[in-house]
C-alpha cells in the first residue's frame, strides 16, 4: 500500500470512528420538512431555508438554519422572547449601550442613537473589511469605538460584557437577510477562510466540512449535526447555560479535533468567520438563538 493510500485509509477510519454508533442519515437534505416556519414573538418572520449561494459552487443544494435541527422544546424557546434564555443578556447589553463609560463621557447611544435604529442591519453584514483594509468582526468595531471614541477599556472578546452587547446588536437585525461581502477587499480573507474550512486538523484529521457539509443530519456525541450556519450567533447553549460567541464555537471545534486551536479574535478565525457567514447568505439573522 502506498503512503497516499495509507493516509486515505487512516482518514476514512478516523471519520468512521467519530461518526460510529448511529445509523447514517443522508446529508444536505431538509432535516425537518414538517416544520414550515419560524416566527419570533408572532411578528418577526425568519427565513430558515434558502437556495445555496452561487459562490458555494454546488457544495450545498440548499441552506438550512440550525434551528431546524433542534428538538421541538428548544425550537419553541426561540419563538418567544419571554422563553428565550438569552434575552436577559440582550437587556444587559442595551443597558450598557445607553451607559456613559470612559474618559470622553460618552455612551454608544451618543454617537449611534437608539440601538433599535443605529444597529439595524449591522449583524447581517459582519464581518466586513474596515476603511484600512483589515477584516474586522463586530467585536473589533465595538472595541474600536470604546477605545478611540469613548476613552474606555476594550472589552475582553469572550467575556460577558462583550457577549451582552453583541447579543443586543444582533437582536436588532433579526429577520434581515445575511449578506456578507466576499468580493473586492474581502476576497483574500474569504479565500483564506475557505481554505481553513476544508483543511483537516488535529489527530482526528477532521475539517469543518467533515461534520457540517459531509455529515450534517447525522449525530455525533448525541448532537444532531447541522450545516454549521452562524446566523444565530451569539447563541444560548443550554448545556452550558451561557451565551456562546462565534469564535468560542470555532475554537472549541478545532480543539475537539485534538489540535491546537486558533486564538479567539485572531486573524485566522476572522477569516473563517467570513467564509462560514457567507455560506449562510440568504438566511435570516436569528441571534441570539437557542441551541442544546
Amino acid at each position: 500500500m502506498t503512503l497516499r493510500a495509507k493516509m486515505a485509509a487512516g482518514l476514512a477510519m478516523a471519520t468512521a470512528l467519530v461518526f460510529a454508533g448511529s445509523a447514517q442519515a443522508e446529508p444536505n437534505i431538509d432535516p425537518n420538512p414538517d416544520v414550515t416556519e419560524l416566527v419570533i414573538n408572532g411578528e418577526i418572520p425568519i427565513t430558515i431555508r434558502a437556495p445555496a449561494p452561487d459562490h458555494l459552487d454546488g457544495a450545498l443544494p440548499e441552506i438550512y438554519s440550525g434551528w431546524l435541527y433542534r428538538d421541538a422544546s428548544t425550537r419553541e424557546m426561540e419563538m418567544d422572547d419571554f422563553e428565550n434564555p438569552a434575552m436577559p443578556f440582550v437587556d444587559a447589553g442595551i443597558e450598557a449601550w445607553n451607559a456613559v463609560d470612559g474618559s470622553e463621557g460618552k455612551s454608544c447611544a451618543d454617537c449611534h442613537g437608539a440601538i433599535e435604529e443605529g444597529m439595524a442591519g449591522v449583524r447581517a453584514v459582519m464581518p466586513k473589511v474596515n476603511e484600512a483594509g483589515a477584516l474586522w468582526s463586530m467585536e473589533d468595531y465595538i472595541n474600536d469605538c470604546r477605545v478611540n471614541r469613548m476613552g474606555a477599556e476594550a472589552y475582553d472578546w469572550d467575556k460577558q460584557p462583550m457577549k451582552n452587547i453583541t447579543a443586543a446588536i444582533a437582536a436588532q437585525s433579526r429577520g434581515m437577510p445575511v449578506n456578507v461581502a466576499i468580493d473586492g477587499a474581502a476576497a483574500p480573507y474569504w479565500e483564506q477562510g475557505r481554505e481553513m474550512y476544508y483543511t483537516r486538523y488535529g489527530k482526528l484529521q477532521l475539517s469543518c466540512a467533515s461534520c457540517h457539509q459531509e455529515n450534517n443530519n447525522n449525530f455525533i456525541r448525541g448532537d444532531h449535526l447541522s450545516q454549521g450556519q452562524i446566523n444565530g450567533f451569539p447563541v444560548y447553549r443550554l448545556k452550558q447555560s451561557a451565551l456562546v460567541t462565534i469564535h468560542n464555537r470555532f475554537y472549541g471545534c478545532v480543539r475537539d479535533t485534538q489540535a491546537e486551536s486558533f486564538a479567539k479574535g485572531g486573524d485566522e478565525l476572522r477569516a473563517l468567520e467570513l467564509y462560514v457567514a457567507s455560506r449562510g447568505n440568504g438566511l435570516s439573522v436569528e441571534g441570539p438563538s437557542v441551541r442544546p
